[in-house]
């Protein structure tokens, strides 16, 4: 808040005497997600606090979803999501996450939020979330890379473009507040296409990996740090905001 940021979106590091297949400490009142809300939320009330709701930090295979047989299954782990959701809304979240892309899953939380009370609670859904090799630094820091096999069964397939759209369409329907592409800098076009489609706010993703190549690459002397960050926001606030042609059209529908 110093710093004047106004939002942090949190996860967490799980011990893995803590992990098992179906994510029961991400369901934990006392558990360090729940802790850091209240947290943050006790000492600097103001700042806006968004929460990973997904699996893979929990889970003892690495994945975003209880597996069975070998295939990490959909349903079983909605169930789980929308009571995770919940209780991060319970220690006083204000913007809920889904990274899993399981289907679903956002109807699922806005029902949960929506019969506790927690009307208010807005759900920011990776609708675009690409099963990207990007990802790389981040799940070797909170050591929930994949126990086995790949997360392409349910993430995008980068070859997809039709795909986004859609997804994210059907999330705003399910009551998705705010969708998100992700990777953010490698996948432009894809948060130009949503932008073009939605009425929503949409947010990017600069992923693990995105952010490790800039800082390697300026430590070695190649670039200039800030002046390529700085380039780099630019080109996600650009494909973020509506482009001039449907402001015009837009305009004319009013009047």
């Amino acid at each position: 808040m110093q710093l004047s940021l106004k939002a942090v979106l949190v996860f967490v590091k799980v011990p893995d005497h803590l992990k098992d297949n179906k994510g029961k400490e991400a369901l934990n009142k006392d558990g360090l997600m729940q802790r850091s809300v209240k947290t943050i939320k006790d000492a600097v009330p103001e700042m806006v606090v968004m929460t990973d709701v997904a699996l893979d930090p929990y889970s003892s295979f690495g994945h975003d979803g209880i597996v069975e047989e070998g295939k990490v299954v959909n349903d079983p782990t909605v169930e789980v999501l929308s009571q995770m959701g919940l209780s991060h809304a319970q220690a006083g979240a204000d913007v809920l996450a889904p990274s899993d892309m399981m289907d679903g899953r956002v109807l699922k939380i806005r029902t949960a939020l929506e019969s506790n009370n927690f009307k208010d609670t807005l759900i920011m859904s990776y609708s675009a979330k690409y099963a990207s090799s990007f990802y790389g630094p981040f799940r070797d820091a909170l050591d929930s890379a994949p126990g086995f096999g790949d997360k392409k069964t349910y993430q995008m397939d980068p070859a997809n473009r039709s795909e986004a759209v859609v997804e994210a369409l059907r999330d705003i329907e399910e009551g998705a507040d705010i969708v998100m592409v992700k990777p953010g800098i490698a996948y432009l076009d894809i948060l130009r296409e949503i932008k073009n489609a939605v009425n929503t706010p949409v947010a990017a993703y600069q992923v693990s990996g995105e952010y490790a190549m800039l800082k390697a690459a300026a430590e070695k002397g190649w670039l200039n740090h800030d002046e390529v960050m700085l380039e780099q926001l630019l080109a996600v606030s650009f494909s973020c905001t509506r482009t001039l042609s449907r402001i015009k059209q837009a305009s004319m529908l009013i009047s």
